[in-house]
């Protein structure tokens, strides 16, 4: 089926009346584009990112609209001529159901990652390159393996991989990471994410590399808040994952230490050009020892192990 997607340029202070007087016109849903309230949701969810693309923040630079989907059918037509009549000139394009179900897909291809993994959304064949493949269903959780954080961090941990490795990735997003030391051969993995919808996600894609709950187990929580949660995880992993924000990864450098092995190894990202040095002296005051450094496209990653006592 064919839609008419129609965009009406709108005040902020007659977004909700417009959007009431839509409805009448049969309109059954909307999505409210607004500079002021895209720029207060990232002011108040700071846990989530550091960093915002440029060109997001200059697509709502002073947008207010509405944009809703009609069916291209009499009745759509009708509501067409309502919302025109009533609101003058709007902007109209037409989409099919096709479009929004699959075009996004051209955008995801198999991504070659450090010197052992490739990345490969599930609907695409494997490249015969002999590297080992990572499935994914890229979603709407972080972790795609697109990221410089996420690729720097695969490619770091494949160094650090056995068959006796545990794993705990905090902040797990998809799961990638701890994926990706699984299908590298790791023992197990547990991961947690402060989004509800995590341990789905992260368990939908493990199964897509053939990975049941006898290796991997996510749960949703506030590491940072829960300290029961954190007892929960118990110690002695020999690979810790954090590919965060430095907001999280500085409070939580304090607790690593307690999930580490005595020769485990943390793999942190998500540190933003600006705050790596506030992020290594976090680290650093915490008795962890950073034993390389890397950096890519503005952002940076730790690689640490405890601190040895002299």
């Amino acid at each position: 089926m064919r839609y008419i997607e129609v965009i009406v340029d709108t005040p902020e202070e007659l977004l909700d009346q417009r959007c009431e007087e839509m409805s009448a016109m049969g309109v059954g849903g909307f999505v409210i584009e607004n500079e002021a309230d895209f720029q207060d949701f990232l002011e108040n969810n700071h846990q989530y990112w550091d960093y915002v693309d440029r060109e997001l923040e200059q697509q709502y630079a002073g947008v207010s609209r509405i944009k809703c989907y009609l069916t291209d059918d009499e009745a759509g037509q009708d509501s067409l001529r309502q919302i025109r009549a009533a609101y003058g000139q709007v902007e109209v394009s037409f989409v099919e159901d096709s479009d929004w179900e699959n075009n996004w897909r051209e955008y995801y291809k198999p991504i070659p990652v450090g010197e052992k993994l490739v990345v490969v959304p599930e609907w695409e064949e494997i490249p015969q390159d002999g590297r080992t493949p990572l499935r994914l269903d890229p979603g709407l959780i972080f972790g795609t393996g697109s990221h410089a954080t996420t690729r720097m961090c695969l490619a770091e941990l494949e160094q650090y991989v056995n068959q006796d490795t545990r794993v705990l990735d905090l902040g797990c997003g998809s799961g990638i990471l701890g994926i990706g030391a699984l299908v590298l051969g790791a023992k197990s993995c547990l991961g947690c994410d402060i989004d509800p919808k995590a341990p789905d996600v992260v368990r939908s894609n493990a199964a897509l590399n053939g990975i049941g709950a006898d290796r991997l187990t996510a749960c949703a929580g506030d590491i940072l808040a829960d300290a029961s949660l954190r007892r929960s995880f118990g110690g002695g992993y020999q690979l810790v994952l954090a590919n965060i924000v430095s907001d999280v990864i500085i409070p939580l450098s304090r607790f690593v230490r307690d999930f580490l092995s005595e020769d485990g190894v943390f793999i942190t990202s998500g540190i933003i050009e600006g705050r790596q040095d506030e992020v290594r002296a976090a680290l650093e005051g915490a008795g962890l020892t950073i034993v390389k450094h890397r950096c890519e496209e503005e952002w940076h990653c730790y690689t640490c192990v405890a601190a040895q006592e002299t």
